[in-house]
């Protein structure tokens, strides 16, 4: 086998693991019942799931010849910004006193602190 067909099985497979965590990321959106169990499932699996789907698509370009460059700044953004935009939301949804079913430690909002 060449390394072209062998790229392209392995960026097959990647695709498929990237559908496949796009996909739970997408149920777990729908089906949560509150906001910040909703807020979780998109930045952890959808993550891996656009990860798998842009590795899928530097192995092809490396296969092709090139470097994938754009595809590889894609991934660090999207790995560095989903995390910190739930935080942010998180905490915003924490200072406006969203109800969620967990209760809420006391010292979780700095504006809520004793002392």
């Amino acid at each position: 086998m060449t390394f072209q067909i062998i790229a392209e099985w392995l960026a097959a497979a990647l695709l498929l693991v990237g559908a496949f965590f796009s996909l739970v990321g997408v149920i777990g959106l729908v089906r949560l019942p509150d906001f910040f169990m909703r807020l979780h499932a998109p930045t952890k699996a959808s993550t891996l799931g656009v990860g798998g789907v842009l590795l899928a698509s530097m192995i092809l370009a490396a296969a092709e010849g090139r470097m994938g460059f754009a595809e590889l700044l894609i991934t660090l953004f999207v790995f560095v910004t989903a995390p910190v935009s739930a935080n942010l939301m998180a905490q915003a949804a924490l200072h406006l006193r969203v109800g969620g079913r967990a209760p809420t430690p006391p010292d979780a909002v700095p504006e809520r602190r004793q002392g």
